[in-house]
């Protein structure tokens, strides 16, 4: 296990710092939102997933799509552009989709997939199958208001469904402090209303993610209900682009080498 899941991230990483050595020479006309410095937790999360899942990330894409199994060749043509990419090259980096390995897509619009995985999950419920669907998303997109919604339903149809928050700390450039009061700065507290358990781990240990996300895909498969997982983690890039974005003033070259 801890071999795979070693595997799994030096993929991550040595694809990310490729997309970040070509993305100069302009010939990839998307944006690239990076994953570097995340990738514990898709490696961690997706290493519990079967094919016969469902897996769906956000606009930072390129980490989800590789943890779950999707080709590294057709991630690269789509970036490209080219038509034997994932999306046949109409989506770009932003809409990475292998539904042969269950990855039902991504989507530039914060919080957009959390819905469909919950969709996902009802799918699974009513065809009778085991399958657990596990949505990635952003520390922001808990303040979409389909957030709470989709916890809400999930909780309601004790739905399959794994919630994975991949708090890097920052919305763009803002910082998670200023935006949530103290009350409220636990992201996996936000199920509590709706009686849905949150686990709070540390996302560069990709044995606490594996672990925790173990309990939670185990508890779906049986019936027991969605689970929210926040994994507190770090982006090195800046929130789109190839390099570090100290410059604009939101956080220090001190923080970003802590």
């Amino acid at each position: 296990m801890h071999e795979d899941l070693y595997r799994r991230m030096l993929l991550l990483r040595l694809a990310e710092e490729k997309v970040a050595a070509l993305y100069p020479q302009q010939e990839m006309r998307s944006p690239v939102h990076l994953y570097i410095g995340q990738e514990a937790v898709a490696a961690g999360v997706c290493a519990n997933l079967k094919t016969t899942d469902y897996a769906l990330g956000s606009h930072r894409s390129h980490g989800s799509y590789l943890a779950q199994g999707g080709s590294l060749k057709a991630m690269f043509a789509e970036l490209y552009g080219r038509r034997d990419g994932c999306a046949a090259g109409r989506g770009g980096s932003m809409h990475m989709v292998d539904e042969s390995v269950g990855f039902l897509g991504t989507s530039a619009l914060v919080g957009g997939t959390i819905p469909m995985a919950v969709g996902a999950a009802w799918s699974a419920r009513l065809r009778g199958t085991d399958a657990v669907a596990a949505c990635f998303f952003g520390d922001a997109a808990v303040e979409e208001g389909v957030f709470t919604e989709s916890l809400n339903l999930a909780a309601l149809h004790r739905l399959p469904v794994l919630f994975v928050c991949e708090n890097n700390l920052y919305a763009t450039c803002t910082p998670l402090a200023p935006r949530q009061p103290a009350a409220a700065a636990e992201i996996r507290r936000r199920g509590e209303p709706f009686g849905i358990p949150g686990v709070r781990v540390d996302g560069n240990d990709v044995l606490a993610v594996h672990e925790a996300a173990a309990t939670a895909v185990a508890r779906a498969r049986k019936g027991e209900g969605p689970t929210l997982l926040e994994c507190m983690t770090y982006r090195w890039k800046g929130h789109v682009g190839p390099d570090a974005d100290t410059h604009l003033g939101y956080r220090s070259q001190v923080e970003l080498d802590l």
